[in-house]
């Protein structure tokens, strides 16, 4: 048994997914997972990384390119990674359908377990990639827990993930610090309410700290204070992958900023992400460029 843990600013765990992407420009495929999304994101930044994912060999590239920017990548092989189908039938980026054609399979307990990090994001495509069990051992770490309601309220029905209100909703929210959902599944989970209210709402269930993304930007609830930001990309190219740099971005900043130098942080990443395809490739001057000059 090695003794010698490594100690990191962020750590990230999640499924690769291999995401084709179809929309009125065409048939694409992209290398996705919000795992690869996040630490592109904090790497760029400066801060000691750490990845955890699960893929099939076939796939590798996605590790050797983590692994070249500087990310350490605990990569645990499966038969098949997880592939997923995003079909965006209009021009409105909210409305999507994603089909699953393979799943990499679940976390277990014992792969994560020895990571240890001033802050962990869990992003998992699918409800049962990490369960309440792995939850719990992450918020067993003196860390600052994250996770992204996607990753329990979409389940794979038939092979297309439909979000469905899970059993152990209150006990997963209880071990959070930060919660990250998007106004769509904010009004699945609490009805037709303002997002001011869900965030609230949320909070009562345990997340210190609640991140709400929309179509025009995010909404943020820390300290019992809202923070909002629009998004401004020059154009919207790369819409998947928006939440998991959202959530990326803002508790990486979170290690050193308030919240709300955090929320902005986040909105101009996000921003600039959606510019693109693929995870977030662009420079901190960049980032920094457009906060001095839009927000």
């Amino acid at each position: 048994m090695e003794t010698n843990t490594k100690f990191y600013d962020i750590a990230f765990i999640g499924h690769y997914t291999k995401d084709t992407i179809v929309s009125s420009t065409g048939i694409r495929v992209v290398d996705g997972g919000a795992f690869n999304y996040g630490a592109h994101v904090a790497v760029r930044m400066g801060l000691k990384v750490a990845a955890v994912t699960r893929l099939a060999e076939e796939d590798f590239h996605v590790v050797e390119k983590l692994k070249h920017l500087g990310v350490d990548v605990f990569a645990h092989i499966s038969p098949q990674s997880t592939c997923l189908r995003l079909e965006y039938p209009t021009s409105n980026v909210d409305e999507r359908i994603i089909y699953v054609t393979s799943s990499a399979g679940p976390f277990t307990t014992a792969q994560v377990e020895r990571i240890q990090a001033r802050a962990i994001v869990v992003g998992a495509s699918m409800r049962d990639e990490v369960s309440l069990q792995v939850i719990a051992e992450l918020a067993k770490k003196k860390t600052i827990l994250a996770a992204d309601v996607q990753s329990f309220i979409r389940i794979n029905d038939n092979g297309k993930l439909v979000p469905e209100e899970w059993p152990e909703r209150n006990d997963i929210f209880a071990c959070l610090d930060i919660l990250k959902t998007d106004a769509v599944e904010a009004g699945l989970l609490f009805g037709k309410c303002d997002l001011y209210t869900a965030a609230q709402k949320m909070h009562d269930l345990g997340p210190k700290e609640v991140i709400i993304t929309h179509r025009d930007g995010l909404l943020v609830f820390a300290d019992g204070k809202f923070y909002e930001e629009k998004f401004l990309p020059k154009e919207i190219i790369g819409r998947s992958g928006r939440g998991d740099t959202c959530i990326a971005s803002y508790t990486a900043k979170r290690l050193s900023a308030s919240p709300q130098e955090a929320t902005t942080w986040a909105a101009a990443v996000t921003s600039l992400k959606m510019e693109a395809e693929g995870p977030f490739q662009r420079t901190m001057q960049e980032v920094n460029n457009l906060i001095n000059n839009k927000y």
